[in-house]
């Protein structure tokens, strides 16, 4: 047996990517990248209230520049979390592109004319490297998970909806999946009875 070949594709992990879905389409995006390992780097919650350290201003500021490098997107809510964040990005296509490819590795891919310009995989993946660049600068042992989630928001009902869960996110962290920190079970028997 070949060692090359002894794993091939036997733990590869399925694309959360909708299959044949244009991710340079016109629409809405909500969108959360967490840290590996769900690691608070950037800030904590005290009674509510996000306080951002230095690298999730950082990670907030390279959010906000995400216009100035990709016409034709814009930003709605966003949020900052200990350990991930929250938002919504909205394509809005002004020209013709090529095909799209899901997010590559970073460094991997020297094809860049596969990509759309307004495909969502090469925005997060561009997003995530400058963050990246900016923080390793402060000899941070800092990475982010290697996937991201998305959900294509489909009409105004569910943007409202996920509009109000970025905004409450802070003063819901005590029973956020994403806080390592507590005991989640506790929170989802309470919503239950809610």
């Amino acid at each position: 047996m070949n060692g090359g070949h002894k794993f091939l594709n036997r733990y590869r992990i399925q694309s959360a990517r909708l299959k044949d879905f244009d991710y340079s389409s016109d629409g809405a995006y909500f969108i959360t990248i967490c840290t590996q390992n769900r690691i608070q780097y950037f800030g904590n919650v005290v009674d509510g209230k996000i306080y951002l350290s230095e690298i999730g201003k950082i990670v907030r500021k390279f959010w906000h520049e995400i216009p100035k490098h990709f016409s034709g997107v814009h930003l709605d809510n966003f949020i900052v979390m200990p350990n991930h964040i929250h938002g919504i990005l909205i394509i809005n296509k002004n020209s013709n592109f090529n095909d799209c490819v899901e997010t590559p590795k970073l460094g991997v891919s020297t094809s860049i004319k596969k990509w759309k310009s307004g495909c969502l995989g090469l925005i997060i993946n561009q997003y995530k490297r400058i963050c990246t660049i900016e923080i390793l600068k402060n000899n941070c042992d800092f990475a982010w998970q290697s996937r991201y989630y998305d959900h294509v928001i489909r009409n105004e009902k569910s943007l409202d909806s996920i509009r109000s869960y970025i905004i409450l996110n802070s003063q819901n962290w005590h029973c956020d999946r994403n806080n390592i920190s507590v005991n989640n079970k506790i929170c989802i028997k309470q919503k239950n009875v809610l």
